[in-house]
């Protein structure tokens, strides 16, 4: 991409953030899961504006720890109170069911339908976005305002959904440039009607490879629409003899709304996206936000987990941190009207001002990160672990090690013990002993030693001699 493109694709940016908030309100009414009929419905607007190649992955692939579950897709949801009122209503707004319930139909009291109602006492005008991929179970959300209404009575309950033999489905985009080195952008699909998280990264990747196909390219780029983690470790365990080729990444996620920019490293830390992605947030003359790495978020812990450490970073527009978190993530309040065309506009003008200095760079770095770059830190205090399932994260909720139901909000200490499996899990590379991951993650020692012994016990970790 040379100045005349870049400076040409730049001028057009408001009419392309019109682009992409038209977009987000073609997909924001679609029911998306990890798999199933909604992804595919999504894919199939997405590639009205792009040429994308689509994937179907079998139920049953056994994809590193993790294995393709069955796909679910659903038709209609509701329940209807003792006197006859539909008060809880799927085709009203789907994150009224807890995504992946399935089928039911059948009469049960209020005390029994309460087992299977979520909401946000904390927050109580709003719908939790609540999901059961990997536990076969079924459930409603709904605002507590409307829950405390809720009276002694007789509820029809009725999910019309299938979980049956299937696909994962995902559609990626590749662009070829001078060289077969690439620059990785990923999107996560999955979830249903939320725009912030993420259909803005959605329209966001889907413009960046329309007005990029139009140009002259150094580095090859590659789009990926997946589902979020499995989609990750699924296209990552597909696509082993690739990953050398690929020497930037970015993750587009949350980059909808008005808050700060927000950029979080790649695990090795000082990789050139790192400082290019830096150095174009200081010339912005704009706030902005620059945090190390840590592995939870999304889908660059999948990245960057310890056997495959690509340099892939995070650039979003809230704080990436569950204590920081937007108010209305997983909620019904992330809806079309948190969403800004301005904010769209300059999270595509930035995205795509860190593509043209990528290509302005490629003559002048050496784009490979030596082992001595990289952020480790090799104390002598042990004990050293060693991750026996280095290639993305274990699949932890079948080892009982990983909420029943995700999306819901964790107590601090849950969320701590939590934190300590997926820092001991990215760290347990033979290169950082236990004293390492404390300093590297700020948690005590005694808290880091618990989860080991669940890791431990689990074959997860090995102690090394």
């Amino acid at each position: 991409m040379n100045s005349t493109e870049f400076e040409h694709i730049i001028s057009q940016t408001p009419t392309i953030g019109s682009e992409m908030y038209q977009l987000m309100v073609d997909l924001y009414p679609i029911c998306r899961s990890i798999t199933g009929n909604g992804v595919r419905e999504s894919l199939e607007i997405i590639s009205k504006h792009i040429p994308l190649e689509i994937h179907e992955v079998p139920t049953g692939t056994k994809v590193f720890d993790w294995t393709i579950p069955k796909e679910w897709n659903i038709r209609d949801a509701y329940v209807i109170s003792p006197s006859g009122e539909k008060i809880i209503d799927f085709k009203k707004l789907n994150l009224h069911v807890v995504n992946y319930s399935i089928p039911i139909n059948k009469k049960i009291s209020l005390q029994e339908l309460k087992n299977h109602l979520h909401t946000r006492p904390d927050n109580p005008d709003v719908i939790p976005y609540v999901t059961s991929y990997y536990e076969e179970a079924w459930g409603f959300c709904l605002s507590y305002n409307e829950y405390v209404k809720l009276t002694d009575g007789e509820y029809h309950v009725v999910i019309d959904s299938s979980l049956e033999n299937g696909s994962l489905t995902y559609g990626e985009y590749f662009l070829g440039g001078k060289t077969d080195e690439e620059i990785l952008l990923t999107c996560y699909i999955c979830h249903p009607s939320m725009c912030n998280d993420n259909l803005s990264g959605v329209v966001l990747l889907t413009m960046l490879a329309k007005y990029l196909s139009k140009t002259q390219k150094f580095y090859s780029i590659r789009f990926l629409f997946i589902p979020e983690t499995i989609g990750a470790i699924t296209w990552l365990s597909l696509n082993e003899n690739k990953l050398h080729k690929i020497k930037h990444g970015l993750v587009a996620t949350w980059v909808g709304n008005a808050d700060t920019l927000t950029y979080k490293k790649t695990r090795q830390g000082n990789a050139e996206i790192d400082k290019v992605v830096l150095k174009i947030l200081k010339n912005s003359n704009s706030q902005y936000n620059i945090l190390d790495f840590f592995p939870w978020g999304s889908d660059e812990r999948q990245f960057c987990s310890p056997a495959f450490d690509l340099p892939v970073g995070s650039l979003t527009r809230s704080l990436y941190d569950r204590a920081n978190i937007f108010p209305e993530y997983h909620t019904s309040a992330d809806n079309l009207e948190l969403v800004k065309k301005e904010s769209l506009n300059d999270s595509f003008s930035t995205y795509l001002s860190i593509i043209y200095a990528l290509e302005q760079n490629n003559r002048k770095t050496n784009t490979k990160v030596s082992n001595e770059n990289k952020i480790i830190t090799n104390s002598k205090k042990g004990p050293f672990y060693l991750n026996l399932n280095p290639k993305c994260e274990p699949h932890l909720s079948k080892r009982g090690l990983y909420n029943k139901f995700g999306a819901t909000k964790e107590t601090p200490e849950e969320m701590i013990d939590k934190f300590a499996l997926l820092w001991l899990l990215n760290l347990s590379d033979g290169k950082h002993s236990l004293s390492d991951i404390a300093n590297r993650s700020g948690l005590e020692i005694r808290i880091l030693k618990k989860a080991a012994n669940y890791l431990l016990k689990c074959g997860l970790l090995k102690i090394l001699e």
